[in-house]
């Protein structure tokens, strides 16, 4: 079964080395992975890009593919479809947008996922978070506020019979109106 902590992870080869030609700078690199066996297959591939623990980003970051962040961030972090892991060297002061973020560094600023905020044993937010299903791990540091709303500001459906009425209201003719309230008086009486 695919794990997401194992697609981060760099593989080695059989031989047990990796050879000087095909190794990959650990700033910036891209990794592959296969859609899960439960997904449809539709011959996509998904990407994983990892930003190494030796960037510092400063600025606006924004993007259609999932991330892992080891390094820095300062600003503005943009995923709204995908994905955001800060890895355990991650230090992010920025305001987050993803769709799931999965927390193991350290995270100031506000975060905003629109499925799941998952803070990890040893990560560490700063800021509110705003997401339908939040997760925080024993021994993972948290201070500021949640917003736990349903996608779409749903409403409950016993809220929803009762502010029916009440909307009905104003769409009745303005004779009904003083009669109702004369109704209401006496009945209070």
């Amino acid at each position: 079964m695919w794990k997401r902590d194992e697609a981060v992870k760099p593989t080695v080869p059989a031989g047990g080395s990796v050879p000087a030609s095909t190794a990959v700078p650990p700033a910036a690199e891209a990794v592959r992975t296969h859609s899960a066996p439960s997904e449809p297959q539709r011959g996509m591939e998904k990407t994983t890009v990892n930003i190494g623990k030796s960037v510092v980003i400063k600025g606006e970051l924004s993007g259609s593919e999932d991330l892992t962040i080891e390094g820095q961030v300062d600003g503005k972090i943009e995923l709204r479809q995908n994905v955001l892991t800060i890895g355990p060297n991650g230090k992010i002061k920025a305001q987050v947008f993803a769709k799931s973020v999965v927390i193991l560094g350290e995270v100031t600023g506000n975060v905003t996922a629109s499925e799941k905020v998952d803070i990890r044993d040893n990560g560490s937010v700063d800021g509110d978070i705003a997401a339908p299903r939040v997760a925080i791990a024993e021994g993972a540091h948290f201070r500021g506020s949640i917003d736990m709303q349903r996608p779409g500001g749903a409403v409950k459906p016993a809220e929803k019979a009762e502010s029916k009425p009440a909307a009905a209201a104003p769409s009745q003719p303005a004779a009904a109106s003083p009669a109702t309230s004369g109704a209401t008086a006496g009945a209070s009486r």
